[in-house]
């Protein structure tokens, strides 16, 4: 039998990706919560078959492989203590996700954030899990001179970079305090099949081309983001969960490489150019409050300390992407 695993927003795009990396595998238990706010039970079912546990009926069979879905919120602080008992590994994915949204309502963003990651940091406690998965992101660096490192001070522009630190200092505290083993990583802009409910740029410029929709670029295009495909991230969650003594840390999960929205507008455009799509248009607008200029990361640390480095180049990653979601429209 391989470890219990909870995973929190396991309905989403990387949790759909982890879940179908751990049915792979075989032998482990999986314990869903999520509020299908995003993912939805159909998006699941196509990855596994599962058991929908009613609430306030916790009962888990943990000795069999399984995939149980709790239906439920992250800010319920009871359900949590309840759906992590006899977990081995919490990967919280569940979040207020994106800029936008947390300029548009920062008080949602902070409470399900800071608040939903306290949550399940203390259930963890509680349950002696043994560790704990963070999702986080480069925005806490904020507006600095990129590469991003680990050791930047943090000065993040948007509500939600505040939020994800908050949620890093959370996992330190935890660590530090009460030896619960958490690891955040920091995932650069994570693309690839699974993902047509996301709405970050490589997902939704391959929907809105499918759509016969114009592309919006915000600002001139020049800024820059760091594009890492969904199976070299599954491959540092999984990497993070078996590497004894990096309690506490915090991981670069990127591709180490900058990449103008510019340009990977013009990579997917040609993509779908050389598949005979060939008027596709592009229009720029004002750029968006809380966007920062340039943003890759230095990767240096995640190769040291748990032997990882993403794979996949861009324009592979993106070839796979196309033809995932062509299958889907079709």
């Amino acid at each position: 039998m391989g470890l219990n695993w909870l995973i929190t927003g396991g309905c989403g795009f990387i949790g759909r990706n982890l879940i179908k990396n751990l049915m792979n595998e075989g032998n482990h238990y999986i314990r869903i919560i999520d509020n299908l706010s995003v993912g939805t039970r159909s998006d699941l079912s196509h990855i596994c078959s599962f058991n929908e546990i009613s609430e306030g009926n916790y009962s888990f069979d943990t000795s069999r492989p399984a995939v149980d879905l709790i239906v439920g919120d992250i800010l319920n602080a009871d359900l949590a203590v309840q759906i992590t008992k006899n977990i081995d590994v919490i990967v919280h994915l569940a979040a207020n996700t994106g800029v936008g949204p947390s300029v548009e309502d920062p008080r949602k963003d902070c409470e399900t954030n800071v608040i939903g990651t306290f949550n399940y940091l203390e259930a963890a406690r509680s349950n002696s899990v043994k560790r704990f998965i963070f999702a986080s992101s480069g925005a806490p660096a904020g507006e600095c001179e990129p590469p991003i490192h680990e050791e930047l001070p943090p000065h993040p522009v948007s509500p939600y970079g505040a939020s994800k630190l908050a949620g890093e200092g959370y996992c330190s505290a935890y660590f530090k305090t009460f030896e619960l083993q958490t690891i955040a990583l920091r995932f650069g802009n994570v693309y690839g099949p699974l993902s047509s409910h996301k709405d970050s740029v490589v997902a939704k410029f391959i929907k809105k081309i499918l759509n016969n929709e114009t592309l919006e670029i915000y600002g001139d295009g020049s800024q820059t983001r760091d594009f890492i495909y969904i199976d070299d991230l599954i491959n540092a969650i999984r990497l993070s969960v078996d590497k004894e003594n990096i309690g506490g840390e915090i991981f670069q999960i990127a591709t180490n490489k900058e990449t103008t929205i510019n340009e990977v507008t013009q990579l997917i455009s040609s993509i779908f150019s050389s598949n005979g799509k060939k008027n596709i248009n592009i229009k720029k607008t004002q750029a968006r409050l809380g966007d920062v200029k340039r943003n890759y990361s230095d990767t240096t640390k995640a190769k040291q300390l748990l032997g990882w480095h993403a794979d996949t180049p861009l324009i592979e990653g993106l070839d796979r992407t196309y033809e995932w979601f062509v299958g889907e429209y079709n």
